[in-house]
């Protein structure tokens, strides 16, 4: 049975003109599904029931299994949810001064291989569906606080994103279009290891914000912390990010990891500037965080200010960014798509 979010409005008008309706119905599926959130075609009380009744015999509305919701000590929340076919994943909610952000996932498990990342050691079980990554978002906007809306969605969660990248830019379609979730694709971040080949099409899709997670300005470093730099070295990764069309004033985001004795020497700070020179952009510290068997330790704080402030003094804007939901597992690095162990 064809699953409705899975569908763009122009496949979903192609299903609608086979049982004989015009495509004026599209628009009111699309807004119960996406703004209402409807879990059921009788819900929809604009259509008539002989029409709810063609599409309940040839199509479906997915919803995912939520096994788990925790909320941290900070008011982040992370959400365990489980597929049709068993595989679970997870996604983040995570509260700012004036809005709120959604750390989304777009794989189950990562075949990456990242040496400091949890989602990397489950291995890769397969990409998520259209469905699989609206569901997600649908999930979050049911357990907000009333009053208060999700502007903010971030592909920083299990998997990399470019490596499901058709599915991704599907799913942004549908989550922007106007007057359903109320995202806007000014709002929308992007973080890929480097895969070269997928950026500039990405760019040429869906123009939305960009986070390259680099790690270490050096090859030999980086060859040995993301196995991806083998494939796709420094220079041509810096080529594609100076040639990636970035929306508005917009900059990428370069995030670096701070992990102590291998990436947080002064002198790599050094090479990290170099590498900057010629991008529109700025870096995101993140001293690393934690996970049972992971073999790295984050830097002390003094060495992570050191770390910033030689790239202040090369006049690059460098923040420190002290990840929200640790203590629940939910921050950068930490996903497994697995129940939180009990404190």
């Amino acid at each position: 049975m064809t699953d409705l979010k899975n569908l763009s409005a122009s496949e979903m008008q192609s299903l609608l003109a086979e049982l004989g309706e015009r495509p004026y119905r599209v628009g009111q599926i699309m807004k119960w599904l996406y703004r209402f959130g409807v879990p059921d075609f009788d819900s929809m009380t604009d259509l008539s029931k002989g029409l709810r009744a063609r599409l309940a015999e040839t199509a479906r509305i997915s919803r995912p299994l939520r096994l788990e919701l925790q909320t941290g000590s900070d008011g982040t929340r992370k959400f365990l949810w489980e597929l049709d076919d068993g595989a679970r994943i997870e996604s983040v909610l995570i509260p700012e001064r004036d809005h709120w952000t959604l750390c989304v996932s777009s794989q189950a498990g990562c075949a990456m291989g990242c040496r400091f990342c949890r989602t990397a050691s489950l291995g890769l079980k397969r990409n998520l569906s259209q469905a699989e990554i609206v569901n997600q978002v649908l999930g979050a906007l049911e357990v907000l606080p009333a009053g208060e809306n999700l502007t903010n969605l971030v592909f920083m969660g299990m998997g990399e994103p470019l490596a499901n990248r058709i599915n991704v830019v599907r799913a942004l379609g549908v989550l922007t279009s106007p007057g359903l979730t109320g995202l806007s694709r000014r709002r929308v971040s992007l973080s890929t290891v480097g895969l070269v080949p997928e950026l500039p099409l990405l760019g040429r899709d869906m123009p939305i914000g960009l986070t390259v997670s680099l790690n270490a300005a050096d090859d030999k470093t980086r060859d040995w912390l993301m196995p991806i730099n083998r494939k796709y070295n420094l220079q041509a990764l810096h080529k594609a990010l100076a040639a990636f069309p970035l929306p508005g004033r917009r900059m990428i985001t370069v995030a670096y990891v701070l992990l102590a004795g291998v990436n947080d020497r002064p002198e790599q700070a050094r090479e990290l500037a170099g590498f900057l020179h010629g991008l529109r952009a700025k870096v995101n510290l993140i001293p690393f965080n934690a996970w049972p068997g992971a073999g790295f330790d984050a830097p002390d704080v003094e060495t992570v200010l050191a770390f910033q402030e030689v790239l202040v003094r090369k006049n690059y804007t460098a923040i420190i960014r002290w990840s929200k939901g640790r203590d629940i597992s939910a921050a950068c690095g930490q996903l497994a798509g697995e129940p939180t162990p009990a404190a």
